[in-house]
């Protein structure tokens, strides 16, 4: 029975879902792949255009190497990203097994820990000795808990290798579509491709600021920036190789 004035575990349930708020993602999941890969996609595919196109008159070699580096682009970049989460969730899942056999053998002690850890966080001893004994009443729970504050980990929130994979495939092989397009519609100069990258960029830039205290002009012409420097350097890297081969 609660006592009176204090309420219940299922009133407190509500009380929280009413007050709490959103929040954006910053902890990782397909976001932050989908546009890494995507503003990738439109910057090294954009700038292998420009250097085959510097160093050669024929479309065809530029139309080529795009859509060359769109695939070789959006495979490794959704290997790389596989092998990245998946390394980092077996470590996770390690230190997490290690935790879970330390709680089995000895309860006493990481309870304890668990108590010194909220003494450091503020809370009176024998608050802290209480909630920790509360909360170690359950093995999952005491788990769920330990892991938290000591690796920061969310058991219900362990990054997907899969998500990320994928999402980098799709959106690396977007990005890296737009400066192709104008050379699959018979386009034989570069500056339909320069365009609609750039114009891709702006919109790249712009949209992560959605998420930073910057504003949408800032992002959008700083992602434009990088990518320009990127093509015009390799651009010119393109016309002195072609120069000596020719």
């Amino acid at each position: 029975m609660s006592e009176p004035g204090r309420p219940t575990q299922p009133e407190a349930a509500r009380e929280v879902d009413r007050i709490t708020h959103e929040h954006s993602d910053v902890t990782g999941g397909w976001l932050r792949p989908a546009v890494f890969g995507a503003s990738d996609g439109l910057v090294s595919n954009f700038a292998l255009i420009a250097g085959v196109a510097g160093g050669s008159s024929d479309s065809q070699p530029v139309l080529l190497a795009g859509l060359a580096g769109l695939a070789a682009g959006a495979f490794s970049m959704a290997a790389g990203e596989y092998i990245s989460v998946r390394s980092q969730a077996e470590q996770a899942l390690a230190e997490i097994d290690t935790e879970r056999r330390e709680i089995a053998a000895r309860p006493h002690a990481e309870q304890r820990e668990l108590a010194a850890m909220y003494v450091a966080k503020g809370l009176d001893p024998a608050l802290a000795d209480e909630v920790a004994r509360q909360l170690s009443r359950d093995p999952q729970t005491a788990l769920e808990v330990h892991v938290r504050e000591e690796l920061g980990i969310d058991l219900d929130d362990l990054p997907s290798a899969t998500l990320a994979a994928g999402s980098s495939f799709a959106s690396f092989a977007i990005g890296a579509l737009l400066p192709v397009l104008p050379y699959l519609f018979g386009a034989t100069a570069i500056w339909p491709a320069a365009v609609l990258t750039l114009a891709g960029l702006f919109l790249c830039g712009a949209f992560v600021t959605r998420l930073t205290p910057r504003h949408w002009w800032y992002g959008g012409t700083r992602q434009v920036a990088v990518g320009a420097v990127a093509a015009v350097v390799t651009y010119a890297f393109g016309s002195l190789v072609g120069a000596g081969l020719g």
